[in-house]
């Protein structure tokens, strides 16, 4: 585990990182660690990897790490830090060839694993040919595709007007377009170059009954007959993590249907700052980060699509919420400003676009809307979370909190909106943790702990990690049950039988670091081949619980509203959907309050995209939304790490 200054954050305090480490909970920095590697290569010649499952065969210079060289080609490999050999989720096994066991190897895999092949492929140096197994990467996390939203009165953008236009004659020379336009005297319309190339051959084709397809103010198209039935528009919430997609029907304000995938712009690295890194350091990352998030989008469009059975020429509409980065990456522009101070954006307000600047095949007129952003880190994903729970409208005090690897925060006391971001670093996505996996089957989401310890796995199989939700279960746990003190570490062994008996013998060590045993695969199994929840693990947690609890607090000081005056908490996101309120109360994550305030709040993101597609009232304010909130820079306090450190323990 390293100490991060995570997407505009403060870094833990120097005092912290010193004591963690001489508690051998934190790895020696880098430039400290000795090399495993041998010599490096001089560069000439290649060597050839092959790739299974996919059976594909590369060949590339020596000295390429395995993971840079599966990401070049295509072949995905789990990964939340991008390759740089902090997070341990690039597990392959080299079936054929001789690659050398590095400390973070042994740190990763049981001896049993290590004598199998299995290896970190980020830091397997490809000198000579291998034969490597990759394990499928999870491409449809669990995660929340519907959220916390207000009605709305349909008023979308797109509109069709059927017409049966009288034709022309010696006595009645008008344009084709102005006999359109005369029919549809209540809009000021102007058309675009597709309608105008269209209009006479349709017109007459249909006896000039037809239907005008209108955007705002734009006539986008002439379609034969009566199509005022068929409107459609595509809402994404583009995630770092996870992509959804919601296809809605214009005409009635229904959803037609939902798919959600991961983000393949994963390969990269877990977080926006990992994928602002590879921007900075290889000058065609941007170009394929950009036909990633492209390709997500376009792949879970025709999911929706066909799974409805709708034409995608009769999508006119798209609405993107998504974090200042991944709008970045996504419309192919620089995103290093926002990754070093004072994190700048381009804009805070993107033009409209036509769907193919994203890469989606849909109507050729069809347009993109994208939420305007308040910072750099609290980006149109936020503003459309604002929009959907009407953080704007409502006079009770209310504490947003989107919860995952950049956490956003929100306050409101009723007048006032102010907001900021947290660092909260990847142990929410399961990453930097030595068990833990995404929310996908095989993953506990839930702990409780009794005479015995009960879990829930995502998919009712035999569990195989811990993802967010089960790391903030199995902390909250054990504190409660008092086998982890309120500074977060294990109770001494002579002491735990005392406190809890019939879990104390789940106390274990690997190597030299203590760890509690959640499954044991077979009776007999050896504890690092078990599912555990290590020390570094709960350290992990609270620099990330940490790092959010710092951020309302400062907020609700920039305010003068007292935490206890909090009317109501609203976790948003998919990591908020399924995080168990009582847990969050007892780790100190939110604000000690009762646990019916707390609200999971889902994918308000996705929702406020939707608001925007049924409603062109709501999309004006999104955009007012901007003039009402405040944004506080947690990295610009002076009192940060002061106040971080005070909330590293659990709450009495």
């Amino acid at each position: 585990m390293t100490p991060t200054t995570d997407e505009g954050g403060s870094p833990p305090p120097a005092d912290l990182v010193a004591g963690l480490r001489r508690e051998g909970l934190l790895d020696r920095p880098a430039a400290d660690a000795p090399s495993d590697d041998p010599a490096p290569p001089d560069g000439t010649g290649r060597v050839l990897l092959r790739f299974a499952p996919a059976g594909r065969e590369h060949r590339v210079p020596p000295g390429v790490s395995v993971f840079d060289a599966a990401s070049w080609n295509g072949i995905a490999i789990d990964s939340t830090c991008g390759g740089h050999g902090t997070c341990r989720k690039c597990k392959v096994r080299v079936s054929r060839g001789d690659t050398p066991i590095t400390s973070h190897d042994r740190r990763t895999f049981s001896e049993g694993e290590l004598a199998a092949g299995w290896r970190l492929a980020c830091l397997v140096s490809a000198r000579s040919d291998l034969d490597v197994e990759v394990p499928p990467l999870v491409t449809r996390p669990k995660a929340a595709t519907v959220g916390v939203g207000r009605q709305v009165i349909l008023r979308p953008a797109v509109q069709k007007r059927y017409l049966e236009l009288d034709e022309p004659s010696l006595a009645d020379q008008r344009t084709d377009l102005r006999r359109v336009l005369d029919a549809i005297d209540d809009l000021d319309l102007h058309p675009d170059l597709h309608a105008l190339r269209r209009l006479p051959k349709v017109l007459r084709d249909n006896d000039f009954k037809v239907t005008a397809v209108v955007v705002d103010e734009t006539l986008i198209d002439i379609e034969p007959g009566d199509t005022t039935a068929y409107r459609y528009g595509l809402a994404f919430d583009l995630g770092t993590t996870t992509v959804v997609a919601t296809l809605l029907d214009l005409s009635t304000g229904t959803p037609c249907g939902v798919a959600s995938m991961l983000n393949k712009q994963q390969p990269f690295g877990g977080d926006v700052i990992t994928r602002i890194s590879a921007t900075m350091m290889d000058p065609d990352a941007g170009e394929r980060l950009r036909t990633a998030a492209q390709a997500t989008l376009a792949e879970l469009a025709d999911q929706v699509l066909a799974e409805a059975g709708v034409d995608p020429g009769t999508v006119y509409e798209v609405a993107i919420a998504g974090n200042a980065t991944m709008v970045a990456l996504l419309l192919g522009i620089d995103p290093e400003p926002l990754g070093v101070a004072p994190f700048v954006m381009a804009h805070d307000h993107f033009p409209v676009l036509p769907a193919t600047e994203v890469g989606l095949r849909l109507h050729p007129g069809a347009r993109v809307v994208l939420f305007p952003a308040l910072g750099a880190y609290v980006g149109g994903d936020i503003v459309a979370g604002m929009l959907a729970t009407g953080m704007d409208r409502d006079k009770r005090a209310r504490l947003f909190v989107d919860v995952g690897t950049n956490c956003e925060i929100v306050l409101s006391d009723g007048e006032r909106l102010v907001a900021t971001a947290a660092p909260a670093g990847p142990a929410f996505e399961g990453g930097a943790i030595r068990r833990g996996m995404r929310a996908a089957d095989g993953a506990i989401e839930v702990v409780k702990l009794g005479e015995t310890v009960q879990l829930g796995v995502i998919g009712d199989v035999a569990p195989m990690g811990l993802c967010g939700s089960g790391l903030v279960d199995a902390v909250a746990e054990l504190v409660r049950v008092g086998l982890l003190d309120a500074s977060g570490r294990f109770v001494p062994d002579e002491v735990a039988p005392a406190i809890a008996p019939t879990l104390a013998d789940r106390l274990s060590k690997v190597g030299q670091e203590r760890v509690f045993i959640l499954h044991r695969p077979t009776p007999d199994a050896p504890t690092e081949d078990c599912v555990f929840l290590s020390q570094r693990d709960i350290r992990e947690l609270q620099f990330a619980k940490a790092a959010i609890a710092t951020g309302w607090a400062l907020l609700c000081e920039e305010i003068g509203l007292a935490p206890g005056d909090i009317q109501q908490v609203l976790l948003a996101g998919s990591f908020g959907s399924y995080l168990s309120p009582a847990a969050a109360i007892r780790i100190g994550l939110v604000p000690k309050l009762s646990v019916l305030r707390i609200v999971s709040a889902g994918n308000v993101a996705g929702e406020g995209a939707k608001m925007v597609l049924l409603s062109s009232r709501e999309r004006a304010g999104a955009d007012a939304l901007l003039e009402e909130v405040h944004y506080v820079e947690l990295s610009d306090r002076a009192d940060f790490n002061d106040r971080f450190v005070e909330q590293l323990a659990f709450p009495g």
